[in-house]
C-alpha cells in the first residue's frame, strides 16, 4: 500500500517509523506544515515527501484545528483515514464530520490506542466473561509526569477533552455501558498558564453509569513520579486493574515497588497499542476487517468530555443528556 501521512511532531513521526516498518506499506508519503521536518523524517525513515492525499490510506496526526477538515476532504476524495483524537473542536464539527462519514461509506478510524493495549483488553475479557462477578465500582486515573508546551494549552480544548477523552473511550468500550451523568471538579496548583486559559492541571470526576455502577475519574499535569494511567474494576468476585506493570510509576510505602523504570511519557507506555492500531486501520483500509474506533465512539467520548467540562465550570452534576445535539 501506498501510505500518507499528515503531520510530523511527536505522535506524527511516532506513526511514520511505525509505518515504514510496516510490511504492508510499499511507500510512505509524508508531509508537514514544517518543510524541513518532513524533508528530515522522510530522509530518515526512507520515505518521501508529498502529497499526502495521492495514497490508498491516509494517517492524519496534525493539530486538532485541521482535522475536521481534511476528514471532510478524504471522505469526499474516498481515502480511507486514520485520524488522532478529536475529530474535531466541538460537537457541531464532529457531527458534520460524522454527517460526511455517512454519506460516503469511507473507512474512517478515530485514534484511541489505549483499545488495543493488552492490560485494557484483558479487562474487558474478564468483565465480559463474569470473572468479576456484578460490576461495582471503577476507577481510572491518567497523569502526565510534567505540563504541555504553554502555547498548547489554549489550543488543546481542556484536560476533559483534550486528556480524559482517552478515559471516557476505554471506559465504554471496557464495561460496555454509557455514562449518565458526570460530576466534575479541578483545581490549578501549577503554572499560571491553565488558570490563564481557563483550565485546570488538576481534576477529579464521580460518574454513574446507565447500570447504576459509580466511576471515579482523576488526573494530573504533574505526575512526577512518572506517567501513570490505571483502571481498575471491582465487582461482587474479584477486582482487576490494568497499569500495575513493571513500569508503574508507583511505589508502596509497605516496601512494594515495581521494578522497572517509571513510564516517562505516553509513547513509551502505550507503544505496542499504536503499533497495533495502525495494523487495525490498515486492515480496514485494505476491507478486511471493519474499524473498531468509529467516529461514532469519538462522538460518544466527546459528549462525555462535554458533559464533564460544564460540571467543572458550573459546579454541579450534569446529565449527559444535555449536551447532546
Amino acid at each position: 500500500m501506498r501510505v500518507g501521512l499528515l503531520g510530523l511532531g511527536r505522535i506524527g513521526a511516532f506513526h511514520a517509523a511505525t509505518l515504514a516498518a510496516h510490511p504492508g506499506v510499499g511507500e510512505l508519503v509524508v508531509n508537514d506544515a514544517d518543510g524541513g521536518r518532513a524533508a528530515a523524517v522522510a530522509a530518515r525513515l526512507g520515505a518521501r515527501v508529498g502529497d499526502a492525499f495521492d495514497a490508498d490510506a491516509l494517517v492524519v496526526a496534525t493539530p486538532t484545528a485541521t482535522h475536521a477538515e481534511l476528514l471532510t476532504r478524504a471522505c469526499a476524495e474516498g481515502v480511507p483515514v486514520f485520524c488522532e483524537k478529536p475529530v474535531a473542536a466541538g460537537v457541531p464539527e464532529t457531527l458534520r464530520v460524522l454527517d460526511a462519514v455517512r454519506r460516503s461509506g469511507t473507512v474512517v478510524h478515530i485514534g484511541f490506542q489505549r483499545r488495543f493495549d493488552a492490560g485494557y483488553a484483558a479487562a474487558r475479557r474478564a468483565l465480559a466473561d463474569g470473572e468479576l462477578g456484578t460490576l461495582h465500582r471503577v476507577h481510572m486515573l491518567s497523569a502526565d509526569p510534567r505540563p504541555p508546551d504553554p502555547g498548547y494549552i489554549p489550543l488543546s480544548g481542556g484536560i476533559y477533552r483534550d486528556c480524559h477523552i482517552h478515559d471516557f473511550d476505554i471506559l465504554r468500550w471496557v464495561t460496555g455501558r454509557e455514562a449518565e451523568t458526570v460530576y466534575a471538579t479541578g483545581a490549578n496548583r501549577g503554572e499560571a498558564f491553565f488558570a490563564e486559559a481557563g483550565d485546570v492541571d488538576t481534576s477529579a470526576a464521580l460518574l454513574t453509569l446507565d447500570d447504576g455502577t459509580l466511576v471515579t475519574l482523576q488526573g494530573s499535569r504533574y505526575n512526577g513520579a512518572g506517567y501513570d494511567v490505571r483502571m481498575e474494576l471491582a465487582g461482587t468476585l474479584r477486582t482487576r486493574a490494568v497499569g500495575l506493570g513493571p513500569c508503574a510509576p508507583l511505589t508502596s510505602v509497605e516496601g512494594l515497588q515495581p521494578p522497572g523504570e517509571p513510564w516517562p511519557d505516553f509513547t513509551s507506555r502505550f507503544r505496542a497499542a499504536y503499533v497495533a492500531e495502525l495494523d487495525a486501520f490498515l486492515g480496514a483500509a485494505r476491507g478486511e476487517t471493519k474499524s473498531p474506533c468509529t467516529v461514532e465512539d469519538a462522538l460518544a467520548a466527546l459528549y462525555l468530555a462535554e458533559a464533564a467540562e460544564l460540571s467543572r465550570r458550573e459546579g454541579r452534576p450534569v446529565r449527559v443528556a444535555e449536551v447532546v445535539l
